[in-house]
């Protein structure tokens, strides 16, 4: 039980209670749910996800799901989730002695989600189908906030999440690449988040812990063809930071060498608390984010194969058509997006 006269002494409690207040269903004492925006989307509108349109996640049987809400070995300035103002406090590196078992943590993030959905219930306009589907996840986002290879039962994790019939999309800074090549079992697909080209830019971006952490997220591109999943390089573009040559031609031999199956080249969003630290004016159009991801694609031997412009992202592969799939919305990379670049993250409010 959490007491209140506990709040005053423990910082990790007080960030709990305040993660709670911003609508994340924590559970146990590192991990939550959080529903996701495009969740609301798909079962008010019919609108889904760019992850439904580049890889068949189908949006709203998708579980938000993080580990590692409060533990993270990077301050990103674009970063929209919460931070301690004892931010650099060694709490916030260290994950807890005491961490919740695999199977309870599965168990309780389905509950945790059919709970974010059952209100839908009530909705007018909302497909009875669809929310009999909701209530039955058949994917999971291991990321939301943190990072989530700090949690030490990661591979158990995902094989208990496929166990359960739930596709797993493992996303990672890439800074534990000794925790992803002994994971128990590999994800359904494996994330790398990308904004830096540099250890320069690293340094002054992402603000890890140590500046050995550069070194680890090569390692883990480097690693990046020993998977036997579909692998994702994703690259957050920023205006005032790397959307700039230089960056173009360190991404480009760091790809080439990383070879993934997809990369996604998408605009920083003006959301959360990055407002505090990024101007709306680092946020780039869609036509920009498109003119880098052509470069790139021409630079790299890849084709720019879909985008999403609700999102502003691009989809890049050596794929020629969708093969890989893992549920069945009624979207796919051809398909004209509805709505424009105001229409998504964006342009709206925060789901109820």
């Amino acid at each position: 039980m959490i007491y209140v006269e506990n709040l005053s002494i423990n910082p990790i409690i007080k960030a709990l209670e305040v993660l709670k207040k911003q609508k994340y269903h924590v559970i146990g004492s590192h991990s939550a749910v959080k529903k996701c925006y495009w969740v609301h989307k798909a079962l008010t509108e019919k609108m889904f996800c760019y992850k439904a349109k580049f890889y068949g996640i189908e949006s709203h049987r998708c579980i938000q799901f993080s580990p590692s809400i409060l533990w993270c070995w990077n301050y990103c300035l674009h970063c929209w989730r919460y931070r301690s103002k004892d931010q650099w406090s060694d709490i916030w590196f260290q994950f807890p002695e005491g961490v919740d078992d695999p199977r309870f943590l599965v168990e309780m993030a389905i509950k945790e989600h059919r709970r974010t959905v059952s209100g839908y219930k009530k909705y007018p306009n909302v497909d009875k189908k669809m929310y009999e589907e909701a209530l039955n996840p058949r994917h999971v986002a291991i990321s939301l906030t943190g990072e989530p290879t700090l949690y030490p039962r990661l591979g158990e994790l995902i094989k208990e999440f496929h166990r359960k019939g739930i596709t797993t999309f493992l996303v990672t800074r890439g800074v534990r690449p000794e925790v992803l090549a002994n994971l128990d079992e590999e994800p359904t697909q494996l994330y790398v988040s990308l904004e830096a080209y540099d250890l320069a830019s690293y340094t002054k971006f992402n603000n890890p812990i140590s500046s050995n952490l550069w070194r680890k997220t090569l390692e883990t591109l480097e690693m990046l063809p020993s998977f036997s999943a579909p692998t994702v390089v994703r690259i957050t573009l920023v205006k005032s930071f790397n959307m700039n040559e230089e960056a173009v031609e360190s991404w480009a031999r760091i790809l080439k060498i990383a070879q993934p199956t997809f990369i996604e080249i998408k605009a920083y969003m003006h959301i959360g608390l990055s407002i505090t630290r990024l101007s709306r004016s680092d946020m780039p159009s869609h036509a920009e984010v498109r003119k880098i991801a052509e470069i790139l694609a021409k630079r790299l031997g890849y084709s720019l194969v879909s985008e999403s412009v609700p999102s502003r992202v691009v989809l890049l592969s050596t794929l020629d058509s969708p093969v890989i799939r893992y549920g069945n919305p009624p979207v796919t990379w051809r398909d004209i997006d509805a709505g424009d670049e105001n229409s998504g993250e964006y342009g709206s409010s925060e789901a109820p």
